[in-house]
């Protein structure tokens, strides 16, 4: 029993990182209707930032630098690129997100190099014993972390005006103009804030206790392991994205346990098959979608 229970809290926390991530997927979806696959290189490209600047500014100084460089490059990327192309289809929209993932992902595997740096972190990072249950630190700030942000979230998208302009702009696009929202603005912070949610996370998955591995390729793939997670979840419902990052964590963390570690990468995904053939819009999602 304990160790299902540790199993189980380790998951959390893992999940907790991928609800983060999953939230980005479904704040850019909801505004644009479009899936953003570069979702991943926002990860690599925040962590490479606090890396080169850690000796410099320290881990919190980095760290914040590699949270708004992620954001900023998610904005930039809606703004030279998608905002330019607003009258392509969705399908072609994600597409051009492919593109840009493999030129940012490419450009960063080939600074490391060889390398594989671990981020570090501003924590004791050390495990311990609570109940006969072994505790990871980074798991259980990663759980706090991302209560406090998500939290954070669900006021802004419940209350603020940029909150009910993106609600209004995703019920329908048309009626949101005609009263007087403006599109490219509610677009352009969804990708913003998406980036910076992707550069938070890069902060615990680059970690030992996470994935066991630095900064990398690897980094990339644990990264878009969220992307099922939003699908899980529907990729329409904000509340979807966050369940489905906690179900994913879990059933990677038992997967890896009780069948094999190579097993757990898929079982994330055959999960999310089951659901989507008794549920087709996710676990939450509200709509049918066609489009990719």
């Amino acid at each position: 029993m304990n160790t299902f229970l540790q199993l189980v809290v380790n998951g959390l926390g893992k999940g907790a990182v991928f609800a983060l991530l999953a939230l980005g997927f479904v704040i850019i979806f909801k505004a644009t209707e479009v899936v953003n696959f570069a979702h991943g290189s926002l990860v690599l490209f925040g962590g490479y930032l606090v890396v080169v600047t850690r000796d410099a500014l320290g881990w919190v100084g980095a760290s914040l630098v590699g949270i708004v460089s992620a954001g900023l490059l998610a904005l930039v990327v809606e703004r030279l690129l998608l905002s330019r192309s607003r009258h392509a289809d969705a399908n072609s929209l994600a597409l051009l997100t492919i593109g840009v993932d493999v030129i940012v992902t490419e450009e960063i595997v080939r600074r490391l190099g060889v390398t594989l740096p671990f981020l570090g972190d501003a924590w004791d990072a050390k495990p311990f014993q609570l109940g006969g249950i072994t505790l990871f630190r980074t798991h259980l700030v990663a759980l706090g972390v991302a209560a406090v942000l998500i939290t954070a979230f669900w006021l802004a998208f419940k209350y603020s005006n940029w909150g009910v302009a993106m609600r209004a702009q995703a019920e329908n696009r048309e009626a949101a103009a005609l009263m007087g929202i403006r599109s490219s603005r509610v677009t352009a912070t969804a990708w913003l804030v998406a980036g910076l949610l992707a550069g938070v996370a890069v902060l615990f998955i680059a970690t030992q206790d996470f994935s066991g591995a630095g900064l990398s390729r690897g980094t990339h793939s644990i990264a878009l392991a969220a992307f099922p997670a939003a699908i899980l979840g529907g990729l329409d419902s904000t509340a979807g994205a966050v369940v489905g990052g906690l179900v994913v964590g879990i059933v990677e963390a038992l997967s890896a346990q009780y069948v094999s570690f190579d097993f757990s990468k898929s079982a994330v995904f055959l999960v999310m098959l089951v659901v989507l053939v008794v549920r087709p819009s996710g676990l939450f999602g509200t709509r049918e979608r066609t489009r990719v």
